[in-house]
């Protein structure tokens, strides 16, 4: 799922991007785009309202995973609530596993990069749970804490 408040900060920056390979380690560019992605507001409010606080921790991607999917009875919420948690769980990955960082494909795709190389589609995983219910986020954290 393409994220459209970074098509405009993408477009902006794929020059400098071209011209400095390194730009994807800039420490100030990582915090902004790791500030911008953490913000999850449709998920962290309809878990608000279910009485569950979104601490950005491991334990509470296994909360999450024991809501009630309510938003499966929207259509239109559904793929916004499964955005929001794929990027929640790559939050929490990122802000918890020693090396993983967020990575930003050309066509404005975030994944989380291990610092085995590995690459997890987290909005894709999210998507999927909030579908499904599977993968559960938890787990997803899980192997990725392993790697």
């Amino acid at each position: 799922m393409n994220i459209p408040f970074l098509d405009n900060w993408l477009k902006r920056h794929a020059d400098q991007e071209a011209a400095d390979p390194a730009a994807e380690t800039d420490p100030e560019r990582a915090a902004g785009i790791a500030e911008l992605l953490s913000e999850c507001e449709l998920l962290r409010v309809r878990a608000s309202r279910l009485g569950l606080e979104l601490d950005d921790t491991p334990e509470s991607l296994a909360a999450l995973d024991q809501l009630p999917p309510r938003w499966r009875d929207d259509p239109e919420e559904l793929p916004w609530v499964g955005n929001d948690a794929g990027l929640y769980l790559g939050t929490v990955i990122v802000r918890t596993v020693p090396g993983a960082v967020w990575h930003i494909w050309p066509g404005g795709h975030p994944v989380v990069r291990l610092p085995s190389g590995r690459e997890i589609g987290v909005v894709d995983a999210g998507l999927e749970w909030a579908v499904n219910g599977a993968p559960e986020l938890s787990q997803v954290y899980a192997e990725a804490a392993e790697a």
